[in-house]
């Protein structure tokens, strides 16, 4: 009897055979090619590598071919091609060479435990700026968030413009996947890869394999913590009043009020020649005192007198010779003539002892 957990379980170490020539002798009986284009500024770099590429794919003997004028890459089958899934290796290549992988990172398609993924990114966010913002997030500071992301999943990660393009093991390109599309949908990174490290430590433990790892999982909620702009006007409400507002004054009513309306066109219209004539005298006036400030003088600080120094000090000549005398007797260091006398008293009584 055998457990069904071993059965569902692949051995460590255990890898698929090689699909050789044996099992498929008589070759293909129909030509399968497939073309992809490529950008501009990748031209100079294929130039230099297509023959590289050229010898890589003839070992599976599929044929490639550069069109510089078009701008595309070429791959198709031949006579001697036994494996049918060569080809499909060879579209991936050409696909990942056009989205800017080196050579040497590309070539790894065509081994049997390597895939590869191009995620599109381009179209998940709408506005340009956020999507510049999450795409520099997923690659972090320094390309350390990619880095660590390629570490963990064991594949090679490139974003270039509107794709992200993966390469390494089917497990690796399924979480690399999830990682990026989560980043565009603003979970950051760093959540993702704080999981796969404790997943990675979990896949450890053989005795942790057949159970549920939900339990040592993280679960990180989402907050909300965005607050609501305030107005920078804000309209208070006034009282309530169950009357209405009263009835605004029309242009008859205001010249009823004013005595403007029994007069005739004529005067009118000298009316408001006099206002206009009015309003321009007062604009002049205005203007003539901006002018004339310029000729007006600042008012000048007054003069503070300086007050002399009183050399007229009374001395005490007295004090001052007494200090003299005091200061010739001491000498610099010496010890006070009090405590040299008390000194000679005690050494003479020590004397008298003896």
């Amino acid at each position: 009897t055998v457990d069904e957990s071993e059965l569902l379980t692949v051995p460590d170490g255990w890898k698929e055979p090689a699909f050789t020539r044996e099992d498929n002798p008589k070759g293909l009986l129909e030509e399968s090619s497939f073309a992809t284009l490529f950008p501009k500024y990748r031209e100079a770099y294929l130039k230099e590598c297509w023959p590289l590429v050229q010898k890589a794919l003839n070992e599976h003997y599929v044929n490639a071919t550069l069109d510089l004028i078009e701008g595309s890459m070429t791959v198709t089958t031949t006579k001697k091609t036994f494996d049918p899934y060569a080809i499909i290796r060879a579209r991936d290549l050409i696909k990942l060479l056009a989205r800017s992988v080196p050579f040497e990172q590309a070539v790894r398609i065509l081994q049997d435990d390597v895939a590869c993924d191009i995620i599109k990114i381009g179209s998940l966010v709408r506005k340009r700026d956020t999507f510049i913002k999450r795409r520099g997030r997923l690659l972090g500071p320094k390309g350390s968030t990619l880095k660590a992301l390629e570490l963990l999943t064991n594949c090679y990660i490139m974003v270039q413009g509107n794709t992200v393009s993966a390469l390494g093991p089917f497990s690796g390109l399924k979480e690399v996947r999830k990682v990026v599309l989560d980043t565009m949908k603003n979970i950051h990174p760093i959540y993702n890869i704080k999981t796969l490290m404790i997943k990675r430590e979990l896949s450890k433990d053989p005795e942790l394999r057949s159970q549920s790892w939900e339990r040592f999982l993280p679960k990180f909620k989402r907050k909300n913590l965005k607050k609501r702009k305030e107005p920078k006007k804000k309209n208070t409400k006034k009282e309530y009043t169950p009357f209405p507002p009263p009835q605004p004054e029309s242009q008859v009513d205001k010249e009823l009020a004013s005595g403007e309306y029994f007069l005739k066109e004529r005067q009118k219209k000298r009316k408001r020649v006099e206002e206009i004539k009015a309003k321009q005298a007062d604009a002049v006036k205005k203007r003539q005192e901006e002018r004339n400030k310029a000729f007006i003088p600042p008012k000048e600080k007054p003069a503070v007198k300086t007050k002399k120094a009183s050399t007229e000090k009374k001395i005490d000549i007295e004090a001052l010779k007494e200090k003299v005398k005091n200061a010739k007797k001491k000498k610099l260091g010496a010890i006070p003539m009090e405590e040299v006398k008390l000194k000679m008293a005690a050494d003479e009584k020590k004397k008298k002892k003896k």
